[in-house]
């Protein structure tokens, strides 16, 4: 009697739980944190931050086209293989611009497997699809959540180099886990056929360019995740250094930011069916614009906790209702194209964040005595921080207002 084999389905939520665990450890908290402790000046330590979110930009929207062409299990072999082999490479480092580098080869990594692993799900079942894409979707956060706290446990009790060693672990578990899935019948794509499947992916991006709703909830989508990259970039360093938190307790905050946002989503997906995209759109701007204005008031631990609940409360309450705006504005077959067009918008707006918060940071005290010319605010403590996260609090805020006002009357197209 043969032994019963574990479903793909299930191997691949396993492979996206470790894969994202790895990635999600090697940046948060760690990389703001190392970037710093190699002498890099805040302008340098965004640019490392937004170098593979960069790399995602150009490669995310073509990953399932790729996959089409090469088949389902070769794409997402390449992408593990760099999963398992990147967090090695932060070992070689001794320089900013050396980890940049090794952040844009990570990089490649995330940007491929998300899109072909929802193929892939989208692949093994027919029926069902959405529910099971929201289970592998749960699959991932969970790796996502806890690998803050993970980082700032083994930042805490050793140093950054073991953090990567567990980076590596899990990414040759995730590898192994690829390695196992079973993929069969997957689709060929000719080399005309390629020519075609890209001229028709233009030819959707050109349509969706037209759509007023499509680009304006792409656009609040990418300022959303603009706030979210400062935040993970520079809130690490606010804690370190001007709180004086322990890295533990960083990590903590981070976990505690994305549970938020992992447990509060399925509920705002349905507030947002219930009453409406928009209105829960510009709600979790303004609710994430008065999070991070209050951040940079408060220096303890406690205090944080929370405006991070507040923030991850926001991501979720926008992301729940973006995506399910966008695919109600687009036309029939269009679906993919149009969430590939705000997923690539997203991408650089999150790769911004770190670049305009970096910069927003390091003139911080020249902007703040420019506003408020008679008042000695050189001496507070922290002050370009409070500057920087004002003045993302503030562009978010204005996309929660404008938002319902820009994007038009609320249509449904079939």
């Amino acid at each position: 009697m043969s032994k019963k084999q574990i479903s793909p389905f299930i191997l691949l939520c396993g492979t996206g739980m470790f894969a994202i665990f790895s990635s999600t450890m090697s940046k948060n908290p760690v990389l703001p944190l190392f970037t710093k402790a190699l002498g890099a000046s805040d302008s340098i330590i965004g640019i490392v931050a937004a170098s593979s979110t960069i790399i995602g930009i150009l490669v995310s929207l073509p990953a399932g086209v790729l996959s089409d062409f090469y088949g389902r299990r070769r794409v997402l072999l390449f992408s593990a293989f760099v999963f398992a082999s990147a967090p090695f490479l932060y070992f070689l480092v001794h320089a900013p611009w050396q980890l940049a580098i090794v952040r844009v080869y990570h990089g490649i990594a995330t940007a491929i497997f998300g899109p072909v692993a929802m193929a892939v799900v989208a692949d093994l079942f027919k029926e069902r699809r959405a529910e099971n894409m929201g289970w592998y979707s749960s699959s991932t956060l969970v790796g996502r959540s806890l690998a803050p706290l993970a980082g700032g446990l083994i930042i805490q009790f050793r140093n950054f180099k073991y953090v990567y060693l567990g980076c590596g672990v899990a990414g040759i578990t995730a590898f192994i886990l690829a390695f196992m899935i079973p993929l069969k019948h997957e689709p060929r794509l000719t080399s005309n056929r390629f020519s075609d499947k890209l001229k028709e992916m233009g030819k959707g991006l050109k349509e969706i360019g037209k759509s007023k709703g499509i680009m304006v909830t792409s656009i609040v989508e990418a300022v959303q995740y603009l706030s979210f990259g400062a935040l993970e970039t520079f809130l690490p360093l606010y804690c370190k250094f001007i709180a004086k938190i322990g890295y533990a307790e960083i990590g903590t905050l981070f976990m505690i930011q994305l549970l938020g946002t992992t447990i509060t989503k399925p509920v705002m997906g349905r507030l947002s069916d219930k009453y409406g995209r928009k209105l829960m759109i510009s709600l979790g701007l303004i609710i994430g614009a008065f999070a991070l204005a209050i951040i940079p008031f408060f220096k303890s631990f406690w205090a944080l906790i929370p405006p991070a609940i507040m923030f991850g409360i926001s991501l979720a309450t926008v992301t729940a209702s973006t995506s399910a705006y966008v695919s109600d504005l687009a036309k029939a077959g269009s679906y993919g194209s149009a969430l590939g067009v705000m997923s690539t918008i997203m991408d650089i707006g999150h790769s911004s964040g770190p670049i305009i918060s970096s910069q927003l940071l390091t003139h911080g005290s020249g902007i703040a005595m420019k506003i408020f010319p008679n008042r000695n605010v050189s001496g507070i403590e922290g002050v370009s921080y409070i500057t920087m996260f004002l003045i993302v609090s503030a562009v978010l805020f204005l996309a929660g207002v404008l938002f319902p006002i820009l994007s038009g009357k609320e249509r449904h197209e079939t």
